[in-house]
C-alpha cells in the first residue's frame, strides 16, 4: 500500500500535469468488484454532469488496478484506463468476467510477477476496446517500481490520458 507521502507525490504528478484528480487510498482488504461499483456510480455522475467521458481517466495499480479492471468492465462509456502492474496470465482463468471497455494502458515492471503483456485479455474483450497498448519497464526492481512517484509509469499514464482528451 502506498502511504501518504508516496500517494501524494504521485497525485501532486497528475495535478501538475492539469488533471482534476479524485483520489482514495482503499481501507483494508476489498472485494474489487465490488469497490469497482462505487467507482461507477461516481464516474456516472461526472458523465451526468456534462463531463465527456472521454475527459475521464481511471488509473489504478496493483489492486488499484484490478479495482480499474472492473470499472471498465462495469462501466458503460469509452473511459481511458491505464492498469499498472495488475496483470498476470493466470488471470484470464481466475478473473474471467474481466472485459474491458475504451482505451487501455496496461503497464507492467518486466521483473515483477504481475508484470506480463494483457494482450491475451483484450481478445476476450475486442467488441468493447477502442484502443490497447502494452508499455513495458525494465527498472529491475520488481513491484516496488509502483510505490514511488516513478516517472517510467506516470509519463506514459499522463500522456495515455491527454491523447484520450483529444481525441474528444
Amino acid at each position: 500500500l502506498l502511504n501518504s507521502d508516496e500517494s501524494a507525490e504521485i497525485i501532486a504528478a497528475f495535478e501538475e500535469a492539469g488533471f482534476h484528480v479524485y483520489s482514495e487510498i482503499r481501507k483494508g482488504n476489498v472485494n474489487a468488484r465490488e469497490y469497482a461499483l462505487r467507482k461507477v456510480m461516481q464516474i456516472d455522475s461526472l458523465v451526468a454532469s456534462g463531463v465527456s467521458p472521454q475527459n475521464i481517466s481511471v488509473v489504478g495499480t496493483s489492486k488499484g488496478g484490478y479495482i480499474a479492471q472492473y470499472v471498465a468492465t462495469l462501466v458503460d462509456a469509452d473511459l481511458n484506463y491505464v492498469f499498472v502492474a495488475s496483470f498476470q496470465e493466470s488471470d484470464i482463468s481466475s478473473v474471467s468476467e474481466i472485459r474491458w471497455s475504451g482505451r487501455v494502458l496496461n503497464i507492467y515492471e518486466k521483473s515483477d510477477p504481475f508484470g506480463v503483456s494483457a494482450i491475451a485479455r483484450t481478445h476476450l474483450s475486442m467488441s468493447r476496446i477502442k484502443e490497447y497498448q502494452d508499455y513495458e519497464l525494465n527498472t529491475g526492481m520488481g513491484h516496488g517500481f509502483l510505490f514511488k512517484e516513478n516517472t517510467g509509469w506516470i509519463e506514459p499514464a499522463i500522456a495515455w490520458a491527454k491523447e484520450g482528451a483529444r481525441q474528444n
